[in-house]
């Protein structure tokens, strides 16, 4: 997965506005407590950082899970 599609699928369960926000903001304990931000510049890959947006908030990423 390309950082693009992350940040597209991020907008698209979390709407334009939070989306941003979430990336800087929530941290996700299945990262280490890291923000979306964080794991992309510690090298993390798209994949697996969506994958723990997946099951940290399921409920808003269920239409674009995988």
């Amino acid at each position: 997965m390309r950082i693009s599609d992350l940040r597209e699928r991020l907008i698209l369960s979390f709407g334009q506005e939070w989306a941003p926000s979430f990336s800087a903001d929530i941290a996700l304990s299945s990262l280490g407590s890291l923000t979306v931000n964080e794991a992309l510049a510690k090298g993390h890959e798209a994949q697996e950082i969506w994958r723990a947006v997946c099951h940290e908030h399921p409920a808003q990423t269920e239409k674009y899970k995988y």
